[in-house]
């Protein structure tokens, strides 16, 4: 298979992922954010057990395609050993607080731009340009610099971030038994925080969610690792995320000439698409419009937040939150932890009108 083919196909699939996962979004209210909100305001942990599930189903289904030798997860960039933290800390948390001032993370955005919403289309342009920044632009020098103080685990003996790795070079229990372990007990639990709750076993919807947005992302890294398998070019190993992708979309669509379609464009227009025509076949696509000033500053702060902080985290609610925790990487667990903390803080900054009043309702929660 030429490179070109093979760039096609795993670009063709990642479409259709994207549809689906858009579509699926779309109908169900699948939101990290609104999980999260949702479960803070108004004690209802419905949506946010949906995205335990998610992380739960791509764990196994991830971690069963690495035992069985179909994919390599060590070849992703998660799982190298140059652990991240501080850029994982400080990045989810501009993220999680970004995504509550943008009315919800990066994904969510597509999906809302897919059903017409024009706040969404501002946030992911901003989105887009402030990662693409950070990423190869001004913003690059201060975020490599955060990077020196990156922990090299190979100094410690330990070749991946993966948590089985970890703990077999503590605990000196083969590598292979401590990736199923890990793997065996975070899915265990995992599953068990989502199904002891009525209302989540009686929500198919949310459900649904998780279980496609899990899917998707094994599916995403079987594209990438078994399609995408090229003995001259082979596509690098990924699955779902959405933050530096949609920084991806947006040169390409402005040097269409000079650039080259790949998974995570297409997964972003695919999510886009996907959305369009499920708003358009159940009758709820609407144009939406900013209404007022402060409504569209917080906006642009919480694009401009994700957008820096996704690229620091390494990814976003999707990216690290989910294809991130299916290979166990504990980077991927500081950053999603951060996220979540992040989400906590903006959705109490909205509710008191300040940061300070935010942390001292955080941090008194804390006590």
């Amino acid at each position: 298979m030429s490179t070109l083919t093979t760039n096609t196909v795993v670009s063709i699939a990642g479409l259709a992922i994207g549809l689906v996962f858009g579509a699926v979004v779309q109908r169900t209210g699948f939101c990290a954010m609104g999980g999260i909100s949702d479960a803070v305001l108004m004690g209802d942990s419905r949506r946010l057990r949906a995205w335990l599930l998610a992380i739960a189903v791509a764990i196994a289904g991830s971690q069963a395609m690495g035992f069985a030798g179909l994919v390599n997860l060590d070849h992703s960039i998660y799982l190298t050993p140059n652990l991240g933290w501080l850029g994982a800390i400080i990045g989810g948390l501009m993220f999680g607080f970004g995504m509550t001032q943008a009315s919800g993370c990066a994904s969510k955005n597509l999906v809302r731009l897919g059903g017409g919403n024009l706040k969404s289309l501002i946030v992911m342009m901003v989105l887009g340009i402030v990662a693409y920044t950070t990423l190869r632009g001004l913003l690059a020098l201060p975020r490599v610099q955060l990077e020196t103080t990156n922990l090299d685990l190979q100094a410690s003996g330990v070749h991946t971030q993966n948590i089985g790795d970890i703990l077999a070079a503590i605990t000196g229990i083969p590598a292979t038994a401590a990736r199923a372990g890990a793997a065996i007990v975070a899915v265990a639990v995992l599953l068990a925080i989502c199904f002891r709750d009525a209302s989540f076993r009686r929500s198919p919807g949310d459900i649904l969610a998780g279980l496609v947005v899990g899917l998707a992302t094994i599916v995403g890294w079987w594209v990438t690792g078994v399609l995408g398998a090229d003995e001259f070019n082979p596509t690098p190993l990924a699955s779902m995320t959405f933050v530096s992708p949609s920084a991806d979309s947006l040169q390409y669509l402005m040097t269409f000439t000079g650039s080259t379609i790949n998974f995570g464009i297409a997964t972003v227009g695919g999510v886009i698409l996907g959305s369009f025509l499920a708003s358009l076949a159940t009758g709820t696509f609407s144009i939406e419009t900013f209404t007022e000033r402060g409504d569209l500053a917080r906006h642009l702060g919480g694009a401009a937040l994700m957008g820096a902080g996704g690229v620091m985290a390494l990814g976003c609610t999707i990216g690290q939150g989910v294809t991130g925790m299916s290979t166990l990487a504990l980077g991927s667990l500081i950053a999603w932890l951060s996220i979540m903390s992040g989400g906590y803080l903006g959705i109490k900054y909205l509710e008191e009108g300040s940061l300070g009043g935010a942390l001292r309702v955080a941090f008194s929660r804390g006590a």
